[in-house]
């Protein structure tokens, strides 16, 4: 599991990947996480599976290597363990959730 610690350092860890899962809709509602890449979690798989040039021009960041940091997080933990079991099932070796994804984000960054 991710902590807010590491997903408040990504935007300092070039080398590590900070995925949302949540839908386009829900980002308009609330914000983004700083360094984060919106991949939907219907679209993931799909994303995952681009060659890189394909995923490198339609997210804007190179297709991370199969043993990138690659952290997820949506509105409340669930849909980023899932992206993070589907992730590691395509091979990719560091993925994980961050378990307290926007919800936790949203009450640490509003309390500081």
């Amino acid at each position: 599991m991710a902590t807010y610690e590491e997903v408040k350092d990504v935007p300092n860890q070039p080398d590590k990947y900070l995925f949302d899962v949540r839908n386009k809709s829900e980002l308009e509602e609330t914000g983004v996480l700083p360094a984060s890449i919106n991949i939907p979690l219907p679209e993931l798989e799909n994303a995952l599976n681009l060659p890189d040039d394909a995923f490198t021009k339609t997210y804007g960041r190179p297709k991370p290597a199969i043993d990138a940091v690659m952290i997820f997080s949506c509105k409340a933990g669930g849909r980023a363990a899932r992206a993070s079991n589907m992730a590691r099932t395509l091979g990719f070796t560091n993925a994980k959730a961050y378990a307290g994804s926007w919800t936790e984000w949203q009450e640490k960054e509003g309390a500081q």
